[in-house]
């Protein structure tokens, strides 16, 4: 299945195709929450210098990417977005399993992440990854769930 997509690292050239990549996965979102999901509100620009994203491309286009911060104790992932047309075919969970490969070639332990709770199958999707809920707390009228994952050591 997923011969024919291929993980590459960023360039700051990548950072408007990042952001537009980002603006359609979390549209579907907006009438949820009632205002823009906060990665499609991020500094791409910004990111691309100074964070790990990995984007995943399909015949050369565009269609996923993972953002990743190394912290010192874990390896945070900012953000994960699969294009539209993409979504449910499992390469959110491919681009999960690149960030714990990441995790653990830098050492850690740990990996974090969060997202809103109204994102209900985003939250059931990492559960069945094997993420728990660390806590829960209120942000802009909603509630935000923190989330981590035990990363095994590489082989």
């Amino acid at each position: 299945m997923y011969d024919d997509f291929t993980l590459w690292p960023t360039t700051p050239a990548d950072a408007d195709a990042i952001r537009t990549l980002t603006r359609a996965a979390y549209a579907k979102w907006i009438p949820l929450i009632g205002r823009d999901p906060l990665p499609m509100r991020a500094d791409y620009d910004h990111a691309v210098r100074r964070h790990r994203i990995v984007v995943l491309r399909h015949a050369g286009a565009l269609v996923g990417l993972i953002e990743m911060i190394p912290r010192p104790d874990h390896l945070l992932i900012e953000n994960v977005a699969v294009a539209p047309g993409f979504q449910g075919k499992g390469l959110g969970r491919r681009l999960l399993a690149n960030a714990e490969q990441v995790a653990a070639s830098l050492g850690h332990a740990e990996i974090r992440l969060y997202t809103n709770r109204a994102f209900a199958e985003n939250v059931r999707l990492y559960q069945r990854l094997g993420y728990r809920i660390d806590r829960e707390e209120a942000f802009m009228g909603g509630f935000t769930v923190h989330m981590s994952k035990p990363v095994a050591a590489p082989a």
